[in-house]
């Protein structure tokens, strides 16, 4: 290779570093650093791992793939905790993604819109998740390819040899389904009725989807079961965050149960036990009933209320007027609050969530 090639690979690598908003340490994630509990992430990776990780889905899992213009996670305060300025995470820091990557004991994987520049880091797979998506459409206000179309990227890699069947075969692939389509239902009909008519229709097209993937040579396929709808601050905002819809979460019930089935009958089929069912609704559940003490994290005074929200209903975390104001308050710590917005996590309840999903990703590995 000339001296120009060597040095072409090396900014685009320093790039992406920059871009995803990564460090490397041997490979690894870099340690937390501050605030952070460094000792209480180091003791949940796994030591070695060469497979790659590929991910569909949402805004759960997304690192970065999300238009800017359509979205306030690439503004303040998103990425404040990690990696200390918007990345496009759904976020104050770390998501789902990075929590799964460092299981295996690898990086969380490119974003699928800096694939041109980062050569060099598709050793760890791709994330083709984008924020907002669903099974079908849901959003006019933010474009972006639904599962589907995600595949269909994957595939399109598959066939220009930028990934081969040795790279699916030693995989995992991770799919997140966070109820976009749902809440985009809500939104467009004002309110729930009538939407247990389109839970089936949705695991069905999930169910292709997971098929799909499957056809392509992926051998461990995880997927998300719906976490309780009722409980995102989105829903509990009408009890002052006080307590659950039982509603939203009797439907989300619902669709995990048809998830289940689905997930069954692909094992049976494949005779491979290829799919693994995450469940976001126990984990969930488990964290903000106990407000974090199982996991060993630090008590979360009131699991239900965000850390970041809008000053009115009509603005929402990241919000700013014209004149670059902020249109949203932000809790004086993040690492007491589950939620970071009205539907999302913060790096802590992440990190809680995953500690009490560790038996189930014992499985992929």
């Amino acid at each position: 290779m000339d001296t120009k090639k060597l040095l072409y690979c090396v900014l685009c690598y320093f790039f992406l570093s920059l871009l995803s908003g990564q460090q490397v340490v041997q490979g690894h994630l870099a340690p937390h650093h501050h605030h952070d509990h460094s000792h209480r992430h180091r003791h949940l990776i796994k030591s070695g791992g060469s497979s790659k990780l590929f991910v569909f889905g949402d805004s759960y899992a997304d690192t970065g793939n999300t238009n800017k213009s359509s979205s306030t996670v690439w503004k303040d305060p998103y990425g404040i905790t990690f990696p200390g300025k918007p990345a496009g995470r759904f976020s104050d820091g770390r998501v789902l993604t990075d929590y799964v990557a460092k299981s295996m004991g690898i990086r969380s994987p490119i974003p699928y819109r800096w694939r041109k520049f980062g050569i060099p880091l598709l050793i760890y797979g791709m994330n083709f998740a984008y924020g907002g998506m669903g099974v079908f459409p849901t959003y006019a206000s933010i474009p972006g390819p639904n599962i589907t179309t995600q595949i269909d990227f994957f595939q399109n890699l598959i066939t220009d040899n930028v990934f081969n069947i040795s790279d699916l075969q030693s995989s995992v692939t991770l799919v997140t389904l966070a109820g976009n389509d749902y809440f985009a239902y809500i939104l467009k009909n004002g309110g729930a009725q009538g939407l247990e008519s389109l839970i089936p229709k949705v695991v069905t097209q999930l169910t292709v989807d997971l098929e799909r993937i499957h056809g392509l040579g992926a051998k461990k396929i995880a997927v998300t079961a719906l976490q309780p709808l009722g409980c995102l601050p989105w829903s509990t905002t009408t009890s002052s965050f006080q307590q659950c819809n039982g509603t939203y979460n009797s439907l989300v019930k619902y669709h995990n149960l048809l998830l289940e089935q689905a997930v069954a009958k692909l094992n049976k089929e494949t005779n491979d036990s290829a799919f693994v069912i995450i469940d976001l609704y126990a984990s969930f559940m488990s964290v903000i009933q106990n407000k974090g003490e199982e996991q060993g994290s630090i008590k979360f005074e009131n699991p239900l209320k965000p850390c970041c929200f809008g000053i009115s209903s009509n603005y929402s975390c990241g919000s700013v007027d014209e004149s670059g104001a902020k249109k949203y308050a932000l809790c004086e710590d993040r690492q007491s609050a589950f939620f970071f917005d009205f539907v999302h996590p913060t790096q802590e309840g992440w990190l809680a969530v995953y500690a009490a999903l560790q038996p189930t990703l014992k499985q992929l590995f």
